[in-house]
């Protein structure tokens, strides 16, 4: 009851101080904000819509329906609200069903002015920067992708979780002074999930044990032996059973996981035209297990219209990543500057009487953003352009600022590659690494000339003649 009657003077006030700003221009005159919580939330619509301008409504399925038949009676467009946590997606699903344009901005971008913030000054803040045209929505991707995203951001903490559990299998056996994870790799490849599967059978015979060992491991079979003498407590071994059966079911889980989202990828490949595009040779490398199993690369590269696994440093878990989160329809980044400043990957630079007084890159979490910052580090031993940049950034910037730099990099390639429908070709950037070779010859001649050196062209030999040695410095009498 308090509330209905601070709602009620808080209405009247701002009805009173809003007709003072109505002579400000509105470039959305049927505009509402919304101040979101996790059991509430807050609608302020223009004045004169209603006899209360803000109302609270309940965060209930039913109290949500209610709220859009409400905005609907106010004749509202358009609605503002901050991206709060995950309270704000059941509200954005129902007002975007029934025809509503939502504008989902950042809340850093719409902080109030100091003092006297409350829920409903906050509704109403949103309704008047959102009706004057100063907020600008973030991307978010068609329902299609984001059940994608959803599946495929579930994997990753599936992913974590199992990751988790090895550990704890790992802690059983150090407790138990068994030292199989220090002598092989990976205690769930083939050698560790058979050896530890028979101790938890009741083996204990470490001639047996160690025969249980793949011919390709390195260490011997006296290795394994010493490493599997320890402390067999019954304890220890119930933590690692329950470990092993979690890890496992993680693994289903993953499997899964793999399925629905090959299934839900085809579903949308069959609704694109696109003709059938060449991929790119597959090097032989060792292939990550944490990598989804399936034809993942032709599956991309029919629903891209291009294969983005042709960039270097960029596998098929990276363009995977990148349809997950965009999907391929990028036609709200005007630029491929748009789209890597969307991603964080430029400065964030501020100016005063033209000059520059910070630069920094803003804090995120995106999950593309870290997946194009893994595909440049994969750069630093490769032998193309690209690799020989990433080298050369690196002994400028630092291994933080190359890996950022090439990652802003990658993100322009993908960018015109997914926009223009073009293949990767490797000539543009071997054009601009052998002008790059030509300045950096230029500026050592020039250095050595400033020696009192001079630079002699090395002659060609006649291919019949015995190759000679050119004399390519003389110094200057």
């Amino acid at each position: 009851m308090q509330e209905d009657k601070y709602l009620k003077k808080r209405s009247k006030n701002n009805g009173k101080t809003s007709a003072s700003v109505e002579s400000s221009p509105m470039i959305h005159p049927d505009a509402a904000g919304v101040d979101i919580h996790p059991t509430a939330i807050f609608i302020a619509v223009p004045p004169g819509r209603d006899s209360n301008v803000v109302r609270r409504f309940s965060t209930f399925t039913r109290d949500l329906v209610e709220a859009v038949g409400w905005l609907k009676r106010c004749r509202i467009h358009t609605v503002a609200m901050e991206s709060t946590g995950v309270y704000w997606i059941p509200l954005y699903q129902m007002l975007n069903d029934h025809g509503f344009q939502v504008c989902l901005v950042n809340a850093r971008h719409v902080k109030n002015v100091p003092g006297r913030k409350t829920d409903v000054s906050d509704a109403q803040w949103l309704q008047y920067l959102h009706s004057v045209g100063l907020l600008r929505g973030s991307f978010r991707p068609p329902q299609e992708i984001c059940a994608l995203r959803s599946i495929s951001r579930h994997r990753e903490s599936l992913l974590e979780m199992g990751a988790v559990h090895i550990q704890h299998m790992q802690k059983a056996l150090d407790q138990m002074n068994l030292h199989l994870h220090h002598v092989i790799d990976d205690i769930v490849g083939v050698t560790g999930l058979a050896i530890i599967e028979a101790i938890l059978a009741g083996e204990r015979d470490l001639r047996r044990l160690a025969k249980l060992r793949h011919y390709r491991i390195q260490c011997s079979e006296e290795t394994i032996m010493k490493a599997l003498e320890g402390d067999y407590r019954q304890e220890h071994l119930f933590v690692l059973r329950q470990s092993l059966h979690s890890w496992r079911h993680c693994q289903q889980q993953i499997a899964e996981c793999d399925a629905e989202l090959e299934s839900l990828t085809r579903q949308l490949e069959a609704k694109s035209n696109h003709a059938p595009v060449p991929l790119a040779p597959c090097p032989r490398k060792k292939v990550s297990k944490n990598q989804p199993k399936g034809e993942w690369q032709q599956l991309l590269a029919q629903a891209f219209g291009v294969d983005l696994t042709a960039i270097p440093g960029v596998k098929t878990a990276t363009a995977q990543a990148v349809f997950m989160e965009l999907g391929t329809d990028w036609s709200c980044f005007p630029s491929s500057g748009h789209f890597s400043s969307w991603l964080n990957l430029c400065p964030d630079v501020e100016l005063s009487n033209g000059k520059v007084v910070h630069r920094h890159r803003r804090r995120t979490q995106k999950r593309l953003r870290c997946a194009l910052r893994m595909a440049s580090l994969s750069l630093h031993r490769d032998q193309s352009p690209l690799g020989n940049e990433f080298r050369r950034r690196r002994s400028q910037l630092g291994p933080a600022g190359a890996i950022t730099a090439m990652a802003h990099k990658l993100a322009r390639i993908m960018w015109h590659m997914v926009t223009y429908k073009v293949s990767y070709d490797e000539a543009v950037f071997s054009t601009a690494e052998k002008k790059h070779q030509q300045r950096q010859q230029k500026n050592l001649i020039k250095r050595i000339e400033s020696m009192g050196y001079r630079v002699v062209e090395a002659q060609k030999p006649d291919p019949g003649a015995m190759p000679l040695v050119p004399q390519v410095l003389a110094q200057v009498p």
